[in-house]
Parts: structure tokens; C-alpha cells; sequence
């Protein structure tokens, strides 16, 4: 990809949503960010983003609802899920999606644009079980 990549960050954590957007800055258009799933879902369907980086656990709908509903309205948007419960179930769910990163908060800085690199090549991406 030549240019910059367009992304959506969802977090209900404000400070955690405004570390994600330092983060990509140095890599990506941060188009919007959001601190729900719907509200994650409708603006991706406006703004067609090219990632969309979704918390999983947000109130109302969760990132993994969210990434299923951007699946049937035909989003081609790739997923890079980030969270506090890094497990091999969670993790699993995630990779049902296809094509997506799973990345655990406390390895954001060594992992977060590694995994967005890795997704926007057509490739999935999990942080290290156990690692810190």
C-alpha cells in the first residue's frame, strides 16, 4: 500500500483510545475513532476505512459483534482486534473473521503496528500467549 492507511480505532478507555491513535499516527490516517462498537460499525460503513482496530470488550456491542456486523454489510474493511483478555478462546473467535490481528494491551507497543503491517498483507497476526 502506497499511501497511508485509513483507520477506525474503537475503545471505550478514552486514554487507552487516545494511546492507539499516538501509536498508529506514525503509520496510518486515523480517520475517526469511537468508543462503542455500533457506533464503530456505522461510521466504518460511511467512512469505508481500510482497518478498523476494535476493542473486544465494549459496552452495548463488543468488538467481535462489531466485526461480525461489518462482515454482513460487506465491509472490506481488515480487523485488528486489542485487548485485556488475551486467551487461546478469545483469540480463536477472533480468527474466525479471516485475515485479522489479535493483539493483547500490554504488547501494544511492540505489537500493534506489526500486526496492522501483517494484517493489510493479508495475513493474521496474534500477540505471544503468556509473553510481556
Amino acid at each position: 500500500m502506497t499511501s497511508r492507511p485509513r483507520v477506525l480505532v474503537a475503545d471505550d478507555h478514552h486514554a487507552m483510545l487516545d494511546s492507539l491513535v499516538q501509536m498508529l499516527s506514525s503509520e496510518c490516517e486515523v480517520v475517526a475513532t469511537v468508543s462503542d462498537g455500533l457506533s464503530a460499525v456505522t461510521l466504518a460503513a460511511r467512512l469505508q476505512p481500510d482497518l478498523v482496530v476494535l476493542d473486544i470488550a465494549m459496552p452495548g456491542l463488543n468488538g467481535i459483534a462489531a466485526a461480525a456486523r461489518l462482515k454482513e454489510i460487506g465491509s472490506k474493511a481488515r480487523i485488528v482486534f486489542v485487548t485485556n483478555l488475551h486467551d487461546r478462546e478469545f483469540a480463536q473467535e477472533a480468527l474466525a473473521f479471516g485475515n485479522v490481528g489479535f493483539v493483547a494491551k500490554h504488547r501494544l507497543v511492540a505489537d500493534l503496528l506489526l500486526a496492522i503491517r501483517t494484517v493489510l498483507a493479508g495475513q493474521s497476526f496474534v500477540s505471544p500467549f503468556g509473553a510481556v
